[in-house]
């Protein structure tokens, strides 16, 4: 399996080292505006292949050098810098960068799954679909993934079960509107979404993602194993079960953009999207999520 990383940064480098460790490429390309970055991540991460079980075949290249790609990461961003007060500060230098990237990237390997870890990621998410022509279900978004992982293992620590038996979703956007679908919280068939802390706990998730932030300046570990995990599942067919952002064409009455609803990850990107029944609230904070990125996407799409 060829994977090609672009963007190398402290998310890129922390993914490739995660995907050396589990021997996930076969060949891993790592593509950067900073060429002289590349190189060396390259050769550190070569070094660091020499010492698992099964080696992986790392080097800097150019987009050229990602051709035949079978997944392709998008890290690449501009700068967070302190002014920015959302991840949609972002989107419009992020734009620039997928328009300079996506249409090259797939002009080399029309088959790759395009995966986005970019913020604001449904908005870039949304982007790249559109500039690359792919089918909606090659590409997709980290999406709320990392936020219902961070959910998942506040909760497990309240109800004392751990974070994998524990099935809870934060839906929507990854960013201020997401929102914990309460209804479909369980645990061997228990609900769990009734504990007397779910709602602090997830107030508390809301507020990690930028108390991580605030303390190193970046997340890097728990967004990089993250999407790990879908690219263990497309790399395996092994069919895993996450939220992430995707393409929605008629869910909670909302279509046309991207947000964080379960879908079935393999081979080919996503096998399906699933559809859970929220109720009535639910639907109505998916919608609000649905207007925030749509209003983002709306003011960044002369750039595209």
């Amino acid at each position: 399996m060829k994977i090609s990383l672009v963007g190398i940064g402290r998310v890129g480098s922390t993914l490739g080292f995660a995907l050396v460790v589990k021997s996930l490429a076969d060949e891993l390309v790592l593509v950067s505006r900073n060429h002289d970055v590349a190189v060396g991540e390259a050769l550190d991460l070569s070094h660091a292949s020499s010492l698992v079980p099964e080696p992986v075949q790392v080097y800097a290249g150019e987009i050229a050098d990602t051709s035949q790609s079978d997944i392709i990461v998008m890290c690449a961003s501009v700068p967070l810098e302190p002014q920015h007060t959302s991840r949609h500060d972002l989107a419009a230098g992020n734009v620039e960068i997928f328009c300079e990237y996506i249409p090259k990237l797939v002009a080399y390997s029309p088959d790759a799954c395009l995966l986005i870890i970019t913020n604001p990621v449904d908005v870039m998410t949304y982007v790249a679909w559109k500039l690359s022509g792919l089918e909606p279900h090659r590409v997709f978004g980290t999406g709320t993934l990392i936020d219902s992982a961070r959910y998942r293992g506040l909760l497990s620590q309240e109800v004392g079960i751990h974070p994998d038996d524990v099935r809870a979703y934060i839906l929507g956007e990854h960013g201020d509107t997401q929102f914990p679908a309460l209804s479909l919280a369980l645990s061997g068939g228990e609900w769990v979404g009734g504990h007397h802390a779910a709602r602090r706990l997830f107030k508390q998730t809301v507020r990690s993602g930028y108390e991580v932030v605030q303390h190193k300046g970046h997340t890097n570990f728990a967004i990089a194993l993250a999407t790990l995990l879908v690219i263990e599942s497309i790399a395996h067919d092994s069919r895993r079960t996450v939220p992430v952002s995707t393409l929605i064409e008629g869910f909670a009455s909302v279509t046309d953009v991207c947000l964080s609803i379960p879908v079935i990850i393999g081979r080919k990107g996503i096998v399906r999207q699933l559809h859970p029944q929220l109720d009535d609230k639910e639907q109505r904070a998916f919608r609000r999520s649905a207007r925030a990125v749509r209003k983002a996407i709306r003011a960044i799409e002369d750039k595209m």
